[in-house]
Parts: C-alpha cells; structure tokens; sequence
C-alpha cells in the first residue's frame, strides 16, 4: 500500500473546509469603477482576476454594470478574467474612456 506521506524536503499542503485559499489582492477603482465602489481602492480575495472582481462586485454591488464593460490591469499589464493572481498583487478595474 503506497503511502501518503510527502517526499523529503517537500511541504505537505491542503486545502482545509473553511479556510479561504484565495489570494488577498488590492484592487484600485478608476472612473466610473471609483463612484460605484465608492472608494479607490480595496482587498478582495480570489485565485483569478475574475474571482477577485466577482468579490469586489459583492462588496460593492453598484460595480455590476461597470465591471461588464471595463477592462482588467493585473500589476500593470493588461489581463483577462482566466488570469491568476497571487497574494500581495494589483488588480485595477478601468471602464473604458471618452476623449482621448
């Protein structure tokens, strides 16, 4: 019967029930994104850009109709949903411009 212990010099992880695994991220509003959150900025949890914005859209429900239409910097460069973040990274919701 093989074993489950780890190899030497691994670390064991798993994920516990009720423990959030997710990644803590800032977010940073701009624009219109900024007046229906209602702050500049904020730490929402997820694993994908998609799961953080999904968290910012239950803190701040008025994102909704924002976040449909903007677009997603993750640390500067410009993602999509599927993207995946890690702890301490910037997550920024940018509606899309007039004027240029």
């Amino acid at each position: 019967m093989a074993s489950s212990a780890p190899e030497p010099g691994t670390v064991a992880t798993r994920h516990e029930p009720g423990r959030d695994a997710s990644a803590s991220v800032t977010v940073r509003y701009w624009a219109a994104a900024r007046a229906a959150a209602g702050t500049d900025s904020d730490s929402q949890a997820g694993d994908t850009v998609g799961a953080v914005v999904d968290a910012a859209v239950r803190s701040h429900p008025d994102l909704e109709r924002v976040v449909r239409v903007a677009s997603f910097l993750l640390d500067g460069r410009k993602v999509g949903r599927d993207e995946p973040v890690a702890a301490g990274a910037t997550v920024e919701v940018l509606p899309p411009f007039a004027g240029g």
